[in-house]
């Protein structure tokens, strides 16, 4: 079996779909995956055959688009889909769309195209449609606070997305010989998504208008050591406390009315008689002196370092609450944007850290936050949730693959006399 994985976005939209191409390689088949250049060098690692699409993702997190520039840079995404993942979907028998929503529209459209299956993911359930919870507000377009029922909630937010999405995603289609779709967050999450993340740190509850799959977290165990540099750091004393917000260091670091992010963590860090450990970023974060009880670092493994480590202060993305929790590290969440402030809840909701209140910590707010995921209280319960933590999310969606190609069709050549294709109004070509 042939599989392409396409992604656009961060390191949490790339990081999942290289353990799931790592699985399903291991169970004989072929995987590609389709990813921002940024990230050659993590496929390359990972032994995963990879085709660049667009251009740097780091490039666009150091500019935030203006929302009126939203549609123009959908269309350039959508685009980039186009013209990469089509080459790269040829001959495959499955094709698995994730990251932004543009990009997963595109892709999604090349399956389409060339007539594959395809299977829509997403890695946290606040872009599926629900009763039980409020869609993510998009940027120059809040929800009406006055607007209090879920349901009239969704119903703004396909508006919104259509708004933002429609036209670039329709120009595109046509251009390509495919029919407009009237609704593209229902095209794009389709009848049957996938939710690629843990039950318990994200459970889902089931609603008649979706058939959700959730699959667990697809995490690869990184088996790299720790720089000896660092090992030496953490033989030298006490456990340290971890900070670090990776892509999302330069929206922290505008948004902190101090010098700098890494100040105000460190200086609340010192107060309570702890070392530290600051992951660098995007944002190049710094140590801030020459004392000895800090150490910065570049890329690392986040899962042998997170079981080494006081507690874990993050920006609240899906991979690092997941790998934290995991570790059984006490976290402290300072959401930046998106799907965080939802992980920062579902952190203090768990009891396996805390919630920082907005996005700009000063030494007074994150000291008093860190106190908290410092107490032996929440390291505690944290030791307990990281027992329960699904570690089986990317083998359990590989076999999904592989037993639902295989069900559907004899093995051939290619594909595209074989599968179904959507009608273009957000019916999944996924078969069942």
């Amino acid at each position: 079996m042939r599989v392409v994985l396409s992604t656009y976005g961060s390191r949490g939209d790339v990081e999942p779909v290289v353990g799931l191409a790592v699985r399903l390689r291991e169970l004989g088949a072929e995987a590609r995956v389709c990813a921002p250049p940024d990230f050659a060098e993590r496929l390359a690692g990972a032994g995963v055959p990879m085709v660049p699409v667009g251009r740097s993702a780091r490039a666009l997190t150091a500019a935030p688009p203006r929302p009126s520039s939203l549609p123009e840079r959908a269309a350039e995404v959508i685009a980039d889909q186009f013209a990469a993942v089509t080459a790269a979907a040829r001959g495959c028998d499955v094709l698995v769309a994730t990251g932004m929503l543009p990009a997963a529209a595109g892709a999604l459209s090349v399956a389409e195209k060339l007539g594959i299956r395809s299977v829509s993911v997403t890695f946290q359930q606040l872009t599926l449609p629900s009763p039980g919870h409020s869609p993510l507000a998009y940027p120059g377009r809040p929800l009406p606070p006055g607007v209090t029922d879920n349901r009239l909630r969704w119903e703004l937010d396909a508006e919104n997305v259509n708004a933002l999405f429609g036209e670039a995603l329709n120009t595109n289609r046509v251009a390509n010989g495919l029919p407009p779709v009237d609704d593209v967050r229902g095209y794009v999450v389709g009848d049957r998504p996938w939710l690629a993340s843990d039950p318990i740190l994200d459970p889902w509850h089931r609603t008649p208008d979706l058939d959700v799959v959730q699959t667990g977290a697809w995490i690869l165990p990184h088996e790299q050591p720790l720089p000896d540099e660092l090992e030496a750091f953490l033989d030298a004393g006490p456990p340290p406390v971890y900070v670090g917000f990776g892509s999302m260091a330069m929206h922290a670091q505008k948004e902190t009315a101090q010098p700098d992010v890494a100040k105000v963590a460190i200086e609340a860090i010192r107060a309570q008689g702890r070392r530290a450990v600051v992951l660098r970023g995007w944002a190049g974060l710094a140590l801030i002196d020459e004392r000895d009880d800090c150490f910065a670092v570049g890329e690392v493994n986040q899962q042998a370092l997170f079981a080494r480590v006081a507690a874990v202060v993050h920006h609240g993305g899906a991979g690092t609450t997941t790998t934290a929790a995991r570790a059984g590290a006490p976290q402290l969440v300072v959401p930046q944007l998106a799907d965080q402030p939802y992980w920062a809840g579902r952190v203090a909701a768990l009891g396996i850290g805390a919630a920082h209140d907005g996005p700009a910590p000063t030494f007074e707010s994150l000291s008093a936050a860190l106190s908290a995921a410092l107490s032996p209280e929440t390291r505690a319960r944290a030791t307990a949730v990281a027992g329960t933590i699904r570690t089986d999310g990317a083998t359990v969606a590989a076999q999904l693959l592989l037993d639902a190609v295989s069900r559907e069709k004899p093995p051939v050549s290619g594909c595209s006399s074989n599968s179904q294709s959507s009608t273009g109004k957000g019916e999944s070509p996924w078969l069942t």
